[in-house]
């Protein structure tokens, strides 16, 4: 019986002849499978599908490139480098444990024409309650991976525009909330902030529960599509912000929260030597003004998510839109009520959350972090 699984020979020929696979569950823009190969070792197969839209085989190019670049760059955690792929399915594992661990799986093998690439195997050891200290430990060595050298290699982190700035505005204005006359200058200088140009930290692009994987060896992270280089701060909020780009959005406060913070901050300074460059802030309010940062990405870059919340509540995953605004209009309040450069904001985001709750008094909390759907 043949196997329907996009190996071609000159793959077989790096990594082995598959026996069986298994078609795994992925999103829509990937293709992913299982692979049993004859000699007894596991291969995951991943293949990038066309985007939607007129551009839709241009998007699954930059997709595959993103993730294949990304990966050649994290495999620098493990010391092993050009050696997994050298080293076959069953060496992948091996190569990471002689250097330092792993922060995704090895990649063994690629074949561009068909945006086919085949990963090392990992074996998911599954739930814990306490998964933050491992994922802001190998969240800090990911993006201290790479530096100025790296330019190029990935795209630059897309950062709030002035558009969102301005949709932001609007929407107080459509909630009957009295925008501060020095705000727009306010943010059009946290803007100017949040250029990732000086900064080179390896991004994930989307580090949400279920692309990490905890295994014996460490967490890794999987599913590189949206990999660029920027600040890491960007994604350190992700704790105190609401994982932004996750469906399952949910919020971490009190001692947990300082205890990753302060886990990713220490694991940085010990392998760069240096602190964490930039503003905690203003890397929280910049998720806070990006529409698209309520809705799947999908559906990004296609209308004005903000200008949607007066008019419907629309639900992704299992929180609706209001309720992720709420959360990051209370972080941002607190985060900013002393800060030199967004007070402005921190008031507005205050005034904004009570707002909300005043016009629709059911807006749940986002769940805590120890209920992390698994």
């Amino acid at each position: 019986m043949s196997i329907q699984v996009p190996m071609s020979d000159a793959l077989r020929s790096v990594v082995g002849a598959p026996s069986r696979a298994t078609l795994l569950e992925s999103s829509p823009r990937s293709r992913v499978w299982r692979v049993e190969l004859r000699g007894g070792d596991r291969v995951i197969v991943k293949q990038a599908a066309d985007g939607g839209g007129a551009g839709a085989k241009a998007d699954g190019d930059a997709r595959y490139a993103r993730e294949v670049a990304a990966l050649r760059l994290a495999a620098r955690a493990a010391g092993a480098a050009g050696a997994a792929g050298a080293a076959g399915a069953a060496g992948a594992a091996g190569a990471a444990r002689a250097g330092r661990p792993a922060v995704a799986p090895a990649l063994l093998a690629t074949d561009p024409a068909a945006r086919v690439m085949v990963l090392e195997y990992l074996d998911d050891l599954g739930a814990v309650d306490d998964w933050m200290p491992a994922y802001a430990e190998s969240l800090a060595r990911l993006h201290a991976l790479t530096g100025p050298a790296d330019t190029g290699t990935l795209p630059a982190w897309s950062g709030p525009t002035a558009a969102d700035a301005e949709s932001f505005l609007a929407l107080a204005k459509a909630l009957d909330v009295t925008v501060p006359p020095g705000l727009p200058n306010e943010l059009a200088d946290l803007i100017d902030r949040l250029d990732p140009t000086p900064h080179h930290a390896l991004l994930h692009g989307d580090p949400c529960p279920g692309n990490d994987l905890r295994t014996a060896d460490g967490l890794r992270f999987i599913d590189f599509e949206q990999a660029s280089l920027g600040n890491g701060l960007v994604e350190l909020a992700y704790f105190r912000i609401g994982f932004p780009t996750c469906w399952c959005a949910m919020s971490v406060t009190g001692t947990p929260l300082t205890e990753v913070e302060d886990i990713y901050r220490s694991t940085w300074r010990g392998l760069t030597g240096t602190d964490v460059p930039g503003d905690l802030a203003d890397a929280c309010a910049g998720w806070l003004i990006r529409g698209d940062a309520l809705v799947q990405r999908a559906e990004r870059e296609s209308t004005d998510h903000l200008a949607r919340i007066p008019a419907e509540d629309f639900a992704w995953g299992y929180v609706s839109a209001r309720e992720r605004l709420l959360h990051r209009l209370n972080t941002v309040a607190a985060l900013t009520r002393t800060h030199d450069h967004l007070h402005l904001l921190g008031r507005l985001s205050d005034t904004l959350a009570t707002r909300l709750l005043h016009r629709w008094p059911t807006l749940h909390p986002l769940p805590t972090h120890g209920e992390r759907p698994w």
